[in-house]
């Protein structure tokens, strides 16, 4: 594909993921790829770029679009990321329109003297807001200055770059060692993660699906943040486990090997189509011990069935509770836009609705481990707070005692829960923490 061809491409595709708001980024782009059968790897790199950097940059990019009142579409956004960029000049921009075929579309006067105003400018401007330049909505910047003080653009900053493939060992099958000895043989270059015992990290971004440890069920995708969230259960072989909120399975496959596939875990979400999707997984990975069961709601009446006072209980309950995934907004930036201040309000309500009806699952001495992969206070440590105002028949646990056990080596964060971020510990943004019922 030629630059003009490329450069519409984008475009387009940032208008598709604008009007398709319940569908990510990611899958607008494997969707149109899929129809796109002429576009090479290297079209498809180029294109994602474009597409990525408008996503990580558009506060930035709205600020200069508002400064020349020009209008916010995917093809005034991808032109400016262009020319900030030095992707392409001001000057060399009309060329790519008279490349002919599925070029750019010819600019308009206006637009071709608003990027004149461009060249040789750059993304960041002094005059920009401190939450323009950190590229987060305002709300949520206000949020991360509270919980982070002078850290908090840092934090911000990190959320734009691009995150890491992180793969987990399936010990069920194999080794962490022998999956790296494996993938190197491949021409896949990897290293152990830095704190999950069982992952790994590859060096360069590589497609997994077609390699044979995949097939065979020798590892899964899986940030690292998320490995240790799973670990953090401390599911032992023998215990009933329940993934309340489980989605397409993946703490769900960590929780299975943890128990070496002895003992009953049941997996429940209220979408049959995510949970629907783990059943491959689960047969890939050897996992034999997995009940899926799809609930109405948090309160299904199968809650009450098996809650501790009926049924005895569950040694271990996750609760892996939905949220504004402001942790993992490194792979999903278009979400940051499409998340608003009163979402956030309703989220804490089903956030805290869930919990309580989780925590009916527990049996006396065992465990609730509520997780998120926010970032948020509010998602978070406010949630846990307002549980125990009123269950005082749980307690915090503290989370570095059973790191000490399931992960090892010295806890990464002070205090009783675990909160991971990308600045600080290089993985997704995770909060975990971990309660335990009384006997």
């Amino acid at each position: 594909m030629k630059p003009g061809a490329r450069l519409q491409t984008a475009v387009e595709l940032l208008d598709l993921i604008e009007a398709e708001s319940s569908k990510p980024a990611d899958a607008v782009l494997a969707d149109a790829f899929r129809v796109r059968r002429y576009a090479g790897s290297k079209d498809r790199a180029a294109i994602a770029e474009i597409v990525y950097g408008v996503l990580r940059h558009r506060a930035q990019l709205d600020w200069w679009l508002d400064k020349r009142a020009m209008e916010r579409t995917g093809r005034t956004r991808a032109l400016a990321f262009a020319v900030l960029t030095d992707r392409y000049g001001a000057a060399t921009v009309p060329t790519t329109a008279q490349e002919g075929g599925y070029a750019v579309a010819a600019l308009s006067a206006q637009e071709a003297e608003w990027l004149a105003l461009l060249e040789g400018r750059a993304l960041g401007d002094t005059d920009q807001p401190a939450e323009t330049a950190a590229n987060v909505p305002a709300w949520v910047a206000e949020r991360l200055k509270r919980q982070f003080d002078g850290r908090w653009e840092a934090q911000a900053q990190a959320l734009m770059t691009e995150a890491p493939v992180d793969i987990r060992a399936n010990l069920l099958k194999t080794s962490r060692e022998e999956v790296i000895d494996l993938l190197r043989g491949d021409g896949i270059d990897c290293a152990p993660c830095a704190l999950s015992p069982v992952g790994v990290r590859l060096t360069q971004r590589r497609p997994l699906t077609g390699t044979a440890p995949f097939k065979q069920g020798l590892l899964e995708v899986q940030d690292e943040g998320s490995q240790l969230v799973a670990l953090l259960v401390d599911a032992k072989p023998g215990q009933k486990v329940v993934d309340f909120c489980a989605g397409a399975g993946g703490k769900t496959l960590a929780l299975a090997a943890q128990m070496g596939n002895k003992g009953r875990i049941v997996a429940c979400d209220t979408s049959e189509v995510r949970l629907g999707r783990a059943a491959d997984r689960l047969k890939r990975a050897g996992s034999f011990t997995v009940e899926r069961r799809v609930l109405t709601s948090a309160k299904d009446k199968w809650v009450k069935r098996r809650a501790a006072r009926f049924d005895g209980g569950f040694d271990r309950v996750l609760v892996d509770a939905p949220c504004t995934g402001s942790g993992t907004w490194r792979r999903n930036p278009d979400q940051k836009w499409r998340v608003a201040e009163t979402d956030l309000q309703e989220l804490t309500r089903l956030q805290s609705e869930i919990l309580d009806s989780a925590a009916r699952l527990v049996a006396p001495g065992g465990r609730l481990v509520y997780a998120t992969c926010s970032l948020l206070q509010d998602e978070n440590e406010d949630r846990i707070a307002a549980f125990l105002e009123g269950r005082p028949d749980f307690f915090l646990y503290p989370y570095a005692d059973i790191w000490r056990e399931t992960v090892g080596g010295a806890p990464p964060v002070e205090g009783d829960t675990l909160r991971l971020t990308p600045a600080d510990h290089g993985t997704d943004g995770f909060f975990a923490a971990v309660l335990g019922r009384k006997l």
